[in-house]
Order: structure tokens, then sequence, then C-alpha cells
């Protein structure tokens, strides 16, 4: 097993985690943070959050600092997890798919770095913004003024 390729033993099923991940700026640019967290897909079980805010960006920049978050949090947990990633953010999940191409500069080394820490299995599901609270609200406490680090179960 290696840090770039990890393996589970053969003897032992790869665990299953959900990541979700929201970012938002209060304008466009703005003052921006990020949420992510990651959950047992079995058990539900909060396993990861955190919420930060990442000084003056676009959404879409905040939306991608979020998914770094995120997948960082689920290789930290099990590098050689299945991992589900849910955002609302339709541009980020089809282009983290391979989808749609990323086309602004600020996007790519976000993208890329994405890329880097991508698990052995990923499914990438969007889904509508009423879906995503957990992720959201991470970011609204980070833009209040109460941001949540990191912190893993």
């Amino acid at each position: 097993m290696t840090l770039f390729d990890p393996e589970p033993p053969a003897d032992r099923p790869r665990r299953r985690l959900v990541a979700e991940a929201d970012g938002g700026a209060r304008g466009n640019p703005g003052p921006a943070a990020y949420g992510a967290l990651v959950c047992d897909a079995e058990t539900g079980e909060l396993l990861a959050e955190e919420g930060l805010p990442i000084g003056v960006a676009t959404n879409n920049v905040a939306e991608y600092r979020g998914l770094v978050a995120a997948l960082e949090l689920a290789r930290a947990i099990d590098p050689t997890a299945e991992v589900e990633v849910r955002m609302d953010s339709k541009l980020v999940i089809e282009q983290m798919a391979g989808r749609w191409k990323i086309k602004h500069p600020d996007l790519k080394p976000l993208a890329l770095r994405a890329a880097a820490l991508r698990p052995p299995a990923v499914t990438w599901v969007w889904f509508p913004r009423e879906r995503n609270k957990r992720a959201d609200a991470l970011v609204n406490a980070a833009l209040d003024g109460k941001p949540v680090t990191r912190s893993i179960a």
C-alpha cells in the first residue's frame, strides 16, 4: 500500500465514507469560508468536520476549498476508503467527475489538489442546497466568526 494508491488488505472490505462540502462568499468575491465533514456511510456517525474562513474569494473558490478539506478529512480517517462526495455545487461535481472542463485559472490549482487527494474509489453526487445543511452551517458559522477547527473522531 502506498500513499498515492492505497489498497485495503485483501481480507478487509473497503470502508465507506460520505464527505459533504460547501463553500460560500458574502459578495462574489467577498468574505468567504468553507465547510467540510465526513460521516460513516453505514451508521451516519460524524467522524470529522471543519469550517474555516478563507479571506476574500469567489463562491467557486470557496466551494473547491471545501472539497479539498473534505477529501483531506476522509484521507486522514482511512486512505483506502470508498468515498461518496456530496456537494450542492454542480460546477465542482461536474468538473471533478470529468464531465465539464475547468476553465477559470483560479480553480485549476484547487482542482489539481482535489484530484491528488482523490480516493481510490469515489462517487461524485450533486444534491440540492437544502440537503447540504450541515456543511452550509459550518460555512455560515465560519463567516459569523465562529470557525470550527479540524477535528477527527
